[in-house]
């Protein structure tokens, strides 16, 4: 008895062992390295995410970019963003190229059920979209900010949906019924949750900010805004009651023990805030800027308290993960990135890993070594004495100053070339989805139009006082056909039989607007501390019409013919659905 007892253990082992993992990745937006009690904050309690390193591995040299659709376009591809097409956040800047493999074609290729919930940023239309990247399921919103973090107009595969409650909750309440799903149906999953707190706007559920609005705040760095700090604080929080949320699911599905999860943030702090005394927050390539805790469970697999010294990034998620999850893996183009999963097993770095470079850029460029940094102005630290880059030391090590200022020339001038590419015009109708959403933040306005904000994410147009003004987008019509048009809207009652025209080529509609929407600007009564993005309002759709388009590039062109009050519309957003 004793040895079919031992024998039938060892069976269910090996049959174990066979097993692809689950992967679930979780992705902070602007929380700093410091924003977690495992690293010493006593401002916060983050309990639920020092339990990933606790039970599993921590990197305590992790980098990523100082903005977010960098830092995403990365993980992503296991490549430096401008090579992936990467230079902005906003405007189109934020697509990644179309011949980028990515983390989602890889394991949607090998069989997982890929799910991604919350904020993309990488791309809006389809072939950019996530559905279009190896993601089959996709709950959020594309963009880089968004106005309003309480029952917000979402997408849900490329539908227009309205969240339920505060959106960080809601995306754990989808990434979990994904989850449930797929385990249901006998299938690995690879759940990606791109949080989009701490970001402003500076909302959070009672709970937390009442939690916090009185915090003294005994750990404190620079010039701070304390008001934006207590809000930044319960919003990470608010993030560590859903992992915690998250991982009590695993357990519920009993898969936690072969499950993968990693935590990260894809860049610094987004204001002065305690962050362990490190030089530079978000937008800055010093190290406060880039570096970002890495942490991963696998019960399964990997030691628990394990401390990995050895510089790493973001780029060597998805080779890393290949390796790891057995999934076949063959790069389109040269990876940047490493294979780092030896060193999470319990492996020595090799030598090529023990001596490589992380460039960091945004604006400027910084290089980090196992011990140093070059920053941006050519200036040499020695980290592992100096985290704060107090003192340049490169007349001390001028050997090493001088190879790494040649190293920074030369990627520079490597990565300016990748960006030198031919304009993307925005894809309208491809075959991949029924649904392309052409919003304010992409158009060109034209006349007396005004941005409801300088930060176009999730703008709109208004002041439409003059048959004069128009917005325009450049496109590239995908698929030939008929296309049904809504267009989300608010106006005054004076507005109704307003005459709009939309036009591609010399194809267009006519139609009025037949009913008033006279909303104001919300979302400040949410707001923690003021916020510097665009509000938004609760526009409505109409049924524009259907126009029909011709595959090839193309002019789209809105305007007003005819105004029949003070103003014409304040718009948001055009919605194609091919017929």
């Amino acid at each position: 008895m004793k040895y079919a007892t031992l024998f039938l253990f060892c069976v269910a082992q090996v049959a174990y062992s066979t097993s692809r993992p689950n992967v679930v990745i979780f992705l902070s937006d602007d929380q700093g390295w410091g924003d977690f009690s495992r690293h010493g904050n006593t401002n916060l309690s983050t309990p639920n995410i020092d339990s990933l390193a606790r039970d599993g591995a921590s990197f305590e040299s992790f980098y990523v970019c100082p903005v977010c659709s960098p830092t995403r376009a990365e993980f992503l591809t296991g490549r430096y963003h401008p090579r992936g097409g990467v230079y902005s956040t906003s405007a189109g800047g934020e697509r990644l190229d179309l011949d980028e493999l990515t983390i989602g074609d890889v394991f949607k290729a090998a069989g997982y059920a890929t799910g991604a919930f919350g904020k993309w940023h990488n791309g809006m239309q389809a072939p950019y979209h996530p559905n279009s990247r190896g993601f089959e399921e996709f709950y959020g919103f594309c963009s880089g900010h968004w106005g309003n973090y309480y029952d917000p107009l979402l997408e849900h595969n490329g539908k227009m949906v309205k969240g339920k409650g505060f959106c960080v909750d809601d995306f754990t309440d989808k990434a979990m019924e994904f989850m449930e799903k797929s385990n249901k149906a006998g299938k690995p999953f690879f759940a990606y949750l791109p949080y989009n707190t701490p970001h402003s706007p500076m909302q959070v559920p009672d709970k937390w900010w009442d939690a916090h609005k009185a915090n003294p705040l005994k750990m404190r760095q620079g010039k701070e805004n304390i008001e934006h700090t207590r809000a930044a604080l319960a919003m990470c929080e608010n993030i560590d009651w859903n992992v915690g949320r998250l991982l009590r699911k695993l357990d519920d599905l009993k898969v936690a023990r072969n499950t993968i999860v990693i935590y990260f943030n894809d860049n610094g702090p987004n204001g002065a805030r305690w962050n362990g005394g490190m030089k530079g927050r978000k937008g800055s390539s010093d190290e406060g800027g880039v570096r970002s805790p890495l942490l991963v469970r696998w019960p399964a697999k990997i030691c628990a308290g394990k401390k990995v010294t050895q510089i790493s990034g973001a780029i060597d998620l998805l080779p890393s993960l290949a390796t790891l999850c057995e999934v076949p893996f063959s790069p389109k183009n040269p990876l940047d990135g490493m294979d780092i999963a030896e060193v999470l097993l319990g492996e020595s770095p090799s030598e090529e890993l023990a001596n490589r470079r992380i460039f960091s850029r945004w604006r400027s460029t910084s290089v980090r070594t196992q011990q140093f940094r070059l920053d941006s102005k050519g200036k040499l630290f020695d980290l592992a004495a100096d985290i704060g880059q107090q003192k340049d030391m490169s007349s001390e090590y001028s050997e090493i100053a001088a190879q790494l200022r040649k190293e920074v020339a030369d990627w520079n001038s490597q990565m300016q070339m990748e960006l030198n590419q031919p304009k993307r015009p925005f894809p309208l109708g491809h075959p991949d989805s029924p649904y392309t959403q052409v919003p304010a933040r992409d158009a060109i306005s034209h006349g007396g139009l005004q941005r409801s904000n300088k930060f176009p994410n999730c703008s709109y147009f208004g002041n439409w006082k003059s048959t004069e003004d128009f917005l325009t987008w450049d496109v590239e019509v995908q698929t030939s056909g008929k296309y049904a048009v809504q267009l989300w809207y608010a106006c005054q009652k004076d507005a109704v039989g307003t005459k709009l025209k939309l036009s591609a080529g010399k194809s267009s509609i006519v139609n009025k607007i037949s009913k008033p929407n006279p909303v104001k600007d919300k979302g400040m009564e949410q707001d923690r501390v003021p916020r510097k993005e665009s509000y938004v309002k609760d526009f409505i759709p109409m049924n524009l019409g259907t126009i029909e388009l011709i595959k090839g590039s193309s002019e789209l062109k809105l305007e007003a013919l005819d105004i029949t009050g003070e103003e014409a519309i304040e718009f948001r957003l055009l919605f194609f659905e091919k017929l």
